[in-house]
């Protein structure tokens, strides 16, 4: 039972799958036992029960703990994971594994936590059983070896067959997993997996899982190199004024456009990045500035103090709320202007903002938007995705626009009229005090 430098499915084509399972359970017996086995697990499986028993892991747990997460917790975890955009593509790429009702189709995050499952009614009650259900973490530390926590430390795709699961209440099901890498980073941030009955066990379910991955990691590119597009189109025009060296670049360093630069692929930012100046391995010390989507990088030389950076022209944000249907956020700084239209939760967010330049807490907002202080993790999820739009204007703990930016709020002249559709306690009361 030798592995492979590629993909290898846990069972060989034409191998009985009853017999095949005998045998594993012969194995893992004797090695639970600490006997004499009559063969060796598979290389991934064997790396995988020591590091299990290395833990203390036990093989005869009976179930999983229930998932210690709310719904808007679980969703905050979906919007973060990086995987929201190519969730399609892995169900219709695996849709005919699935569609015949013996299998569930699982996506984790790169923790081993289930964020979406799908399949028939009665596999997904047996998953129940297995405490297989969104928000349960299947990392390896918490329920042994699987094609879900496997494959994410081993960082290749795994087919998981019978006795192969290091708990033995998890024999009955087959499983294969890949792990998706993001291809902007190289790290690893998730992963695909197929599980039914052991029954079910095909050597081409293993192939078809790791291609389906693959494939989400090439739309993942896609969508990094959308998202530079759209960084590039409104950085290009402001680099062209400046006649002076700069880059644009995304959050993660990748270079969108430059200027009297040499040409380079991406850069590597500094931890807690935010407007003012940071010095750079390859530039020297260098002013940053917030773009929608990313950064303006200017260079000013490494003989620099590396103090923080002074501008005549603070950046200034006008936010215009006149118009009921179309809220607007436009910025502008020394380097240009560009508008950002938001959605009607944000455009809430930003007026909040506006009005309490001190900042809000996650509970202060919630409250302001639903309330309920309670629902602060749904404020930190919709934080989240405004701040990849505004980051380095909206700042955190607390939530808050950068003190140096200049604040406009246009509103409408009758108050009543103040984003109408709002259900927001703090907006109804301000359009009715």
């Amino acid at each position: 039972m030798t592995q492979s430098t590629g993909p290898e499915p846990a069972l060989a084509a034409g191998e009985d799958p009853r017999r095949y399972a005998q045998i594993l359970t012969a194995v893992y017996d004797a090695t639970m036992a600490g006997g004499k086995s009559p063969a060796r697990p598979r290389e991934v499986i064997g790396d995988s029960w020591r590091r299990l028993q290395t833990l203390g892991i036990d093989p005869e747990q009976r179930s999983v703990s229930s998932p210690q997460i709310d719904v808007s917790d679980l969703e905050l975890s979906r919007r973060e994971s990086g995987l929201f955009d190519v969730l399609d593509d892995l169900a219709r790429g695996l849709e005919s594994v699935v569609q015949e009702g013996d299998n569930i189709l699982v996506v984790a995050d790169r923790h081993g936590r289930v964020l979406w499952r799908s399949g028939s009614t009665s596999v997904l009650d047996r998953a129940d059983g297995l405490g297989f259900v969104e928000g349960a973490s299947w990392a390896e530390d918490s329920v042994g070896t699987n094609a879900i926590g496997t494959a994410l430390v081993s960082r290749r795709a795994v087919q998981i067959f019978s006795a192969e699961h290091y708990v033995r209440s998890h024999h009955p099901w087959t499983c294969a997993g890949a792990p998706i890498k993001d291809p902007r980073t190289g790290h690893v941030i998730g992963a695909v997996d197929v599980s039914g009955p052991a029954s079910t066990v095909h050597p081409t379910t293993l192939a078809l899982v790791d291609a389906i991955a693959r494939l989400a990691e090439s739309q993942l590119r896609e969508h990094h190199r959308e998202n530079l597009d759209r960084l590039r189109s409104v950085a290009a025009p402001m680099l062209a004024r400046l006649q002076s060296p700069a880059l644009a670049v995304d959050s993660n360093g990748w270079v969108a456009a430059v200027e009297s630069v040499a040409l380079r692929n991406r850069i590597l930012l500094p931890e807690g990045l935010a407007s003012g100046r940071f010095w750079l391995p390859t530039l020297g010390v260098c002013d940053f500035e917030p773009l929608p989507g990313g950064w303006l990088v200017r260079p000013i030389g490494a003989n620099d103090d590396g103090s923080p950076s002074e501008t005549g022209n603070p950046t200034k944000v006008s936010i215009d709320l006149r118009q009921s249907q179309h809220a607007r956020v436009h910025i502008r700084s020394e380097v240009g202007e560009w508008t950002h239209e938001p959605t009607p939760r944000h455009a809430e967010i930003l007026y909040l903002l506006a009005v309490n330049r001190e900042g809000r807490s996650a509970a202060q907002m919630a409250a302001d938007l639903f309330g309920d202080d309670g629902r602060a993790i749904t404020v930190r999820a919709e934080m989240s995705r405004l701040r990849k739009h505004l980051s380095g204007i909206v700042l955190t703990q607390p939530y808050r626009f950068d003190f140096s930016a200049t604040i406009e709020l246009l509103l409408p002249e009758n108050m009543s009229r103040l984003l109408p559709h709002s259900t927001a306690p703090a907006i109804r009361r301000l359009r009715h005090p």
